[in-house]
Order: structure tokens, then sequence, then C-alpha cells
């Protein structure tokens, strides 16, 4: 697996853009996103002295009007209003599902999800000057333009990928995050010079229950502008590399992008209280891996991800990658510290707990392929987004 140790990013700069905001909680105590996550993926890679002051990009919140090239303006005032007031109203909550038990109230309502978009704002500008990017904060894939989505308040990916677009470059954007990237793909369903990639549970049982099909594929054009493969569940690193290996080479040769939109959330990862997955930290990272190696500027972000021991070895690990180092799978005593001083304890008493404290890295089981993947791959093979031919542009 070398995508897992090796330095795919070799040779290309790369930028890990964050700041002070996350060294604490973001999203109150009442958000599923309240545990540590970014804060935490930091402090992994500053253990492994993995990031040189040349390298950090302090994220700025992104402005209204960057807002509102996505998102309606009576929206944004409604997530400006609830932060000012303390509390969601009642209309507001009814129009933009917002305070609700999927996406609370929590102090900084608008601030936090405006700073996660700036980031990734900044990550597409470095982008197009050329260096591969890291937005942790970012990935929020299911918000709409006037309503907020499974824990997602601002679509960062979708003004991200605006911004490149704006510039005139074809964007492919990749979610491997174990949920289906839907409001991306929605915002550029249409869209010839955008195509959405998502590997994810299907969602017959997973959220969003609605969509991601494999016949799912977009409106534009002959061949569509979207690759849905909704996985079963218990899918685990053989099964996922198989299907990836069907997708990835024909798609960037039928594509061609000039810069790739990766969204790395964890909740694929095998001890995620929200997946459905079996993936290691290893295959995980196989596979952002093969991204970076493509030759094209990547702008990664975060995502889902909900055991913080996984996310913050995995995040490190997608560093290591864009910035071109080969980072020891043995951790170091200051990430180990950092680890403990969570208190996570929820899978304590499964038998691989205690090695989240010692690599960085876990391997799956060899197992055998399951006749649904197989059968899986070979509709890959007739998709209409993976003919061989050229895209259209």
């Amino acid at each position: 697996m070398t995508g897992a140790q090796g330095t795919p990013g070799a040779g290309r700069r790369a930028v890990f853009i964050g700041g002070p905001h996350y060294r604490r909680p973001s999203y109150g105590r009442n958000h599923p996103l309240a545990i540590p996550r970014v804060s935490l993926a930091f402090e992994v890679i500053e253990a492994y002295e993995a990031l040189a002051p040349s390298e950090f990009v302090r994220s700025r919140p992104a402005s209204v009007a960057e807002l509102t090239r996505f998102h309606t303006r009576d929206y944004v005032n409604a997530l400006k209003r609830s932060e000012a007031f303390g509390r969601v109203r009642a209309a507001d909550r009814a129009r933009h599902d917002l305070g609700t038990i999927e996406n609370p109230y929590f102090p900084g309502m608008f601030y936090t999800p405006a700073l996660a978009t700036g980031g990734s704002l900044q990550g597409a500008e470095a982008v197009l000057a050329g260096y591969h990017a890291f937005s942790p904060a970012g990935g929020m894939h299911h918000a709409t333009p006037d309503a907020a989505r499974g824990f997602c308040y601002f679509n960062d990916v979708v003004l991200a990928i605006l911004r490149l677009r704006a510039e005139g470059l074809r964007v492919l954007y990749l979610d491997i995050d174990a949920h289906h990237g839907d409001g991306v793909e929605q915002a550029f369903w249409d869209d010839p010079s955008v195509m959405t990639v998502s590997l994810h549970m299907d969602t017959a049982y997973a959220y969003p229950f609605k969509g991601g099909r494999l016949q799912d594929q977009g409106g534009a054009g002959a061949m569509g502008s979207a690759v849905n493969v909704p996985l079963p569940r218990e899918t685990h690193d053989r099964e996922y590399r198989e299907v990836f290996d069907a997708l990835w080479p024909p798609i960037l040769e039928c594509f061609r992008p000039d810069a790739i939109v990766l969204q790395t959330g964890t909740d694929a990862l095998f001890g995620d209280p929200l997946g459905r997955f079996r993936l290691s930290t290893a295959g995980f990272l196989d596979i952002v891996g093969q991204v970076v190696a493509a030759g094209v500027p990547v702008l990664a972000t975060g995502g889902g991800g909900y055991h913080p021991l996984l996310l913050a070895r995995a995040w490190a690990g997608v560093w290591g990658l864009l910035s071109g180092r080969a980072l020891p799978v043995a951790l170091p005593e200051a990430a180990i510290r950092a680890l403990r001083a969570v208190g996570w304890d929820e899978d304590e008493d499964e038998p691989y707990y205690e090695g989240l404290f010692r690599n960085r890295l876990e391997y799956g089981e060899e197992r055998p392929v399951r006749p649904v993947i197989r059968e899986l791959v070979a509709a890959l093979a007739g998709h209409m987004a993976l003919k061989r031919r050229p895209w259209a542009s």
C-alpha cells in the first residue's frame, strides 16, 4: 500500500489551513462535531514536527459576499441573527432547518462555519497557485443554498469549487466520506466542467436516505456529470480498493481535471460510530495517496468523522501525503499524550483500542470480495460516465 506510507505529494508544495479558533471546541457542547477534530489532528501533526511555518495559513472567515455566491441572503442572515440573539427563531427553524436535533444551535453559529468556509476558499486560492492544500475544518458537503443539512451549515466545498471554476478550471470532486455528498452533487448537477464522484453508504440504509444511486448521473450531456457508488454495509479495504480501481483510471482519462477537490471524511473508518464500513486507516490513506499522485493540485477538505482518535491519525496521514512526508508509523510520545488526553472510551473494550495509541496506521484483515461488490464493479464498467471518450466540454 504505497499510498499509506509513501510520499505522493513530493515535488509540489502544500499548505495547511487552520487557526487558534480550533484550539477549543468550536461547535459548542450539543453538536455532533463538538469532539476534538481539527485541534487533535493538528496536535498529532505537530508531534511529528511535520508542519513548517511557511506551510501554515491562518484561516479567515468567508464574507457575506462570498457566502451568497451559493447560499441565499435570507439563509446567511438567519445564521447571523441566530448567533447574535443566542437562539434560533421558530420561523428560521421552519424555513432553514436550524436549531434542530440534526442542526442544533451553538455559540458562533455563523462565525464557525464561515471560518471553515473561508479556509476552504483559501485552499482554492492555493490550488490556483499550484499548491496542494488541506482545509480540515471544511468538507461540509450536505448544506443546501437555503438550509442546513446533516450537521452542515455552509457548503464550503461548493464555494471552493465555484472559486476554481471562476478561473476556468475543470474540477473533479471526489467524496470518500461514508455519506453521500448530495449538496455538492446537486450544486453541479448540470455543469459539464465539474464532475462529482461519491463513494458512500447506500442511502437505502444511511443518511441522507435518498439519492446517491448508481443510476444518478447528473444532467450535463449524454454521459452525466455525477458518478455515484452506493456501497453495502461492512465494505472493507479490499472491496473498496476494487471499486476504486475500476473508477479512478477511466475518470482521470475521460475528464482530465485541472484540479481535484477531495473530501476526506473519516466516518468510513472501521470504528466510527456513525459509519458502517470496515476501512482501515492504511486502506483509507492508500486511496488518498492515489488521488494526490494524479499529478494535479489537490484541495483536500475534512468532512465527517465522529471517532476523534481515528480521525486525528488519518488526517495527519492526509497531510503527510499532501506535503510529501513519509511519516513514521509509530506515534510520537507527544501524539500519544494528546490522544490519551481526549478521554475517548466508547470502544475501549475493543481489541484494537490500545493500538490506536501506538501507531498511526492499522491494516485491514484479508477478506474475500463479496458477490455484491463484484456486481457493482461490473455495473460501473458499463456506466455512461466512465466511457473512454472525451468528456463534454
